[in-house]
């Protein structure tokens, strides 16, 4: 039975005769789905938001990433689906899930969404099938929770069905990498479910590297986040003490960056953002603590970065008080709300907890974001102010929170009023004018 099923499944994938399914349509569901249907290969998309569903059948995308044109086009071709429905998900020979993975409110991961889609499948499962897990996890997942569920069946990975991990590594935003041309990590429960679903995803990405295990997969994915997290940390923490020095940490940071070898430049910023680098860290660090071995760097990178916003705040305050001014009642324009340069993408934003604090201490607030036309903070609806310069001889302060590359920031440059750059572009801007 073991060599009927992975032989059939195996000669079903290099016919491309097989059809896809992917549970959880957003960030990462969602490009993944696409990229399979533009191979001519059906997929049928879950997930439990109606309105998602909805807005995908009518052929509107809600992902950055995604044109609406290429969910119209996989509509109209049969290439896609989706439905609210996970009955139909019987119908896919490989499933992927592809849902959130927070964290707690006392940083632990949250893994009920992945558990959740686990069961559903569970009590879908038939022979043949190859399930493989994308979203962010701590190693030792996928065999601790999804195999044991999955089982729960009647059906034995590695010979009934198979079952591997394979991280998302979507940039958003990222024009250069995408989903097809960035390297795609597979780690299998055995062998075999690592060959298939290698052999998969080859038929939609450039480069497939198949590692020993799930759990090396999973480690992999929280190495390359935590990896950014702690040199992020470590570029935050050289802006703290330039700027008690009188030092500019971009010059210092772009010098370093001249030298060819043993340097990799990273940058300063208002705090981290997104799902990716803020989270990662907290599943490695939880995962250590369960094996009694505390990480004190990661931990530690990541009380840095998330000390970022009241680093800004407590500036604003600064300069509002070098000017005699108080925070309670001031002016401020916040310029940028998503979590990154050239996003729509707002979780896990520092430019919302800068905002927070800053309402919280009275401040008046504006802000303009191309990409984020409407923010929520502390119970009230602010909407993106179009027409921003206008504003620079009434307001007390201005703070660049995000680098857009559809935001014009030279009126700054001569600005009446002090400004906060948290991304280094005014330097950038006089740069390029003395150029």
């Amino acid at each position: 039975m073991k060599d009927a099923n992975d032989h059939r499944l195996l000669k079903r994938i290099d016919n491309g005769n097989v059809k896809a399914g992917v549970v959880g349509l957003g960030y990462a569901g969602l490009p993944l789905a696409m990229a399979i249907a533009r191979q001519n290969i059906p997929v049928i998309g879950h997930d439990t938001n109606p309105e998602r569903v909805q807005a995908l059948l009518s052929g509107r995308s809600y992902i950055a990433d995604v044109d609406s044109e290429d969910v119209q086009c996989a509509l109209n071709d049969g290439m896609f689906t989706a439905d609210i429905d996970p009955r139909r998900l019987r119908e896919a020979d490989i499933l992927h899930i592809c849902v959130p993975t927070p964290l707690s409110k006392s940083k632990e991961p949250d893994m009920s969404h992945v558990l959740s889609a686990t069961q559903t499948i569970a009590r879908l499962l038939r022979r043949g099938q190859l399930v493989v897990l994308e979203s962010t996890t701590y190693p030792g997942a996928t065999e601790e929770l999804l195999l044991p569920s999955l089982e729960e069946s009647g059906l034995t990975a590695g010979r009934d069905f198979f079952l591997a991990y394979s991280p998302e590594r979507i940039d958003p935003g990222n024009k250069r990498y995408r989903l097809s041309n960035t390297p795609k990590i597979v780690g299998g429960v055995t062998r075999r479910c690592a060959e298939l679903a290698s052999r998969f995803y080859e038929r939609f990405i450039d480069e497939v590297v198949q590692v020993s295990s799930t759990g090396a997969a999973e480690m992999t994915k929280l190495l390359e986040n935590t990896f950014r997290s702690v040199n992020i940390a470590l570029a935050n923490e050289m802006s703290l003490v330039c700027d008690r020095l009188g030092l500019d940490v971009w010059e210092v940071i772009d010098a370093a960056a001249t030298k060819p070898f043993g340097f990799m430049p990273f940058y300063p910023g208002p705090g981290l953002g997104g799902h990716c680098i803020p989270v990662d860290p907290h599943y490695l660090a939880w995962r250590a603590r369960e094996l009694q071995f505390h990480s004190r760097l990661i931990e530690i990178a990541s009380e840095i970065n998330g000390s970022m916003p009241q680093h800004v705040a407590s500036k604003v305050n600064r300069e509002l008080n070098e000017r005699q001014k108080s925070i309670k009642g001031s002016q401020a324009l916040l310029l940028g709300a998503a979590y990154k340069s050239d996003v729509a993408d707002v979780r896990e934003s520092p430019a919302i907890d800068v905002m927070t604090l800053l309402l919280r201490q009275g401040a008046q607030l504006v802000y303009h974001d191309p990409n984020v036309p409407v923010v929520f903070c502390e119970n009230k609806r602010f909407d993106s102010y179009e027409n921003w310069p206008q504003l620079l001889d009434s307001i007390d302060i201005a703070v660049i929170l995000t680098k857009h590359s559809a935001i014009d920031y030279s009126p700054l440059l001569d600005a009446p009023c002090p400004v906060i750059d948290t991304r280094g572009v005014l330097r950038e801007l006089r740069a390029s004018n003395l150029a």
